[in-house]
């Protein structure tokens, strides 16, 4: 029977929300996935996005996702926010593997502020993954690489 000891929801999304925007976070926005944004976001995971849009939250320069992808068996939630083109904040809000969220913690998701997009939708800057969790470490790096994407997305096709 696997360990469950690092399966958790660490913040509700919609707290996590409220956090980020003091309270008052802004209606959700929709960006649905053209056939182009969806080649796009299949290249960054490997994998088809699943998604026919995707919701996200605006307020001045920021934009914030809540995105989730596959660690190594189970998905992973993930608060993205995003400003100026670059990672400001990411904060895992549900884990649900067995072991592995190490990743959460913020000598890892520290590494992210600031990150960008260099050519080919891959992050500027290389990301220290965490010992027994190479694939959430991976999965987590996708999805910043994503929501970059999907922001860059939202501003190409005039979304506030």
């Amino acid at each position: 029977m696997p360990v469950s000891w690092a399966k958790g929801v660490y913040q509700a999304p919609q707290d996590f929300l409220q956090e980020i925007f003091g309270g008052k976070p802004p209606p959700p926005q929709t960006l649905w996935i053209t056939r182009e944004i969806g080649e796009g976001a299949r290249a960054i995971l490997g994998h088809p996005l699943r998604l026919m849009r995707a919701h996200y939250w605006t307020q001045g320069e920021r934009s914030v996702w809540i995105l989730e992808e596959i660690g190594k068996e189970q998905p992973i939630t993930l608060g993205i926010v995003i400003k100026a083109n670059h990672v400001e904040q990411m904060r895992v809000l549900i884990y649900r593997e067995s072991r592995g969220d190490e990743v959460r913690q913020p000598f890892f998701l520290d590494q992210f502020k600031g990150a960008g997009l260099r050519d080919g939708d891959k992050l500027d800057r290389a990301i220290d993954g965490v010992s027994g969790a190479t694939l959430s470490t991976r999965a987590l790096t996708k999805l910043a690489r994503l929501a970059l994407f999907l922001d860059r997305q939202r501003n190409a096709h005039g979304s506030p």
